[in-house]
């Protein structure tokens, strides 16, 4: 992930700055506990498309 597009992106529904899960290739939002899909380099901030994170993932 470009850490120059990390810096301006920020969660579609809160507007909370993203942190970057490397193994899953994700775009995690802290406080909706949502992560957003990275496809094909592109990340995917649709909030239909983010996927709820488990109980004992930590955000």
């Amino acid at each position: 992930m470009n850490t120059d597009l990390l810096e301006i992106l920020v969660c579609p529904l809160c507007k909370s700055p993203l942190s970057w899960n490397r193994e899953k290739e994700e775009l995690i939002c802290k406080p909706d506990r949502l992560a957003y899909p990275v496809r094909d380099g592109i990340p995917v901030m649709l909030a239909d498309q983010a996927r709820e994170l488990g109980e004992n993932e930590l955000p």
